[in-house]
């Protein structure tokens, strides 16, 4: 049996696979059925917020579309035409259980950003007060479609969200039981049940990537589990059509996939900066990385190079010998940095005819990775 009695706060991640119809339209049924769940959950005094996936999908359909378009414009658009429709969808679910809703869109840039971060964070503290369930997705129509900006079918994004609004619990409801030692379509792959750490062997049998209506798998669930874990959050990977699925696991029943949690050992600031986006790269040399792992803070005389163009005040990487070694938000620009790089901290109102601080980066504002 698992133990989440001190489960106060958790995450329902809910992907396209589970909430879509193969045409794209959304399976409202489901939703209803998820709602009397989530109710249930509410009524044990437990505090819920649904990141959904579905308004691509939704657009796809709405718009008289095949299949999911391949270029960003047209998935943006589906996206924008979808949200409304997805959220409504919503809101008709849970107001069928007195039960309010509230829609929130993210882009990676929102985690980035200290202070959108608090006065999200501040927004989710209210509504969840309220009784108002924050649905939260991607906001698409507006997001940079770049690598690290994109979430994977919301795997990711649930998890920063499970991360920020330290959340105990996250929920991934997807059409599979949970991970694997092989590939489930054979008929001797054996569910695992439990995961303490993400070893290159549970990497391995991570699984293909999802269907054209999913843009995650359980590569990005995975993925996912690495930043919970890592946040003093459990992580669930279940099937979502397992009947009353959420009060099963939250009553100790051992379903799907249990990603353990180690005991966090960063503080909220600390959190923040080490899954921030990372704006450019600072190269050190070992002097300043011994320092570094010494607790020290980053002086410019123990930069070796600067890559990337960045403003100050955003959060960087800080490298050695190719390997990332701390992330940290830096006193000065990427242009200053150039200028002032290997030079004693005596020396930075002299080049520059100003200085921000000794340090380029504060320990205080540092988080060794």
């Amino acid at each position: 049996m698992r133990d989440f009695r001190r489960v106060k706060r958790v995450v329902v991640k809910i992907g396209t696979s589970v909430l879509t119809e193969p045409d794209g339209s959304l399976d409202r049924k489901y939703m209803k059925r998820i709602a009397k769940q989530i109710h249930g959950l509410t009524r044990q005094g437990l505090e819920v917020v649904i990141v959904s996936s579905g308004a691509i999908g939704s657009g796809v359909k709405e718009l008289g579309l095949k299949t999911v378009p391949r270029d960003v414009p047209t998935k943006q658009g589906a996206a924008a035409v979808g949200q409304s429709i997805l959220i409504e969808a919503w809101r008709k679910a849970l107001n069928e259980f007195g039960l309010k809703v509230a829609q929130i869109l993210l882009t990676y840039e929102n985690f980035s950003n200290r202070r959108t971060y608090l006065n999200l964070r501040n927004s989710m503290e209210i509504l969840t007060k309220h009784r108002t369930i924050p649905i939260i997705n991607e906001n698409d129509p507006i997001s940079v479609h770049e690598i690290e900006e994109t979430f994977g079918d919301n795997d990711k994004l649930s998890a920063l969200v499970a991360s920020k609004i330290d959340a105990e619990l996250l929920f991934l409801l997807t059409d599979v039981d949970g991970l694997y030692d092989r590939n489930p379509r054979h008929k001797d792959a054996r569910l695992i049940t439990e995961v303490d750490k993400i070893t290159a062997l549970v990497e391995q049998v991570g699984g293909d990537p999802g269907s054209w209506r999913s843009k995650g798998g359980m590569k990005t669930k995975i993925e996912a589990a690495k930043i919970t874990m890592k946040s003093g959050c459990d992580m669930i990977i279940a099937n979502a059509h397992e009947k009353n699925v959420l009060s099963r696991i939250i009553g100790g029943e051992m379903l799907g996939t249990c990603f353990n949690a180690s005991k966090s050992q960063y503080t909220n600031k600390e959190r923040w900066i080490r899954l921030a986006k990372k704006y450019g790269v600072i190269e050190v040399d070992e002097g300043a990385n011994e320092a570094l792992l010494r607790s020290g803070s980053l002086l410019p005389s123990g930069i070796v190079k600067v890559k990337g163009d960045f403003d100050s005040g955003v959060v960087v990487s800080i490298v050695h010998k190719d390997r990332e070694v701390a992330k940290g938000i830096v006193e000065y620009s990427s242009k200053e940095l150039e200028k002032i790089k290997g030079e004693h901290s005596n020396q930075i109102e002299k080049i520059l005819g100003y200085r921000n601080h000794e340090s380029v980066i504060r320990r205080e504002n540092m988080v060794v990775t």
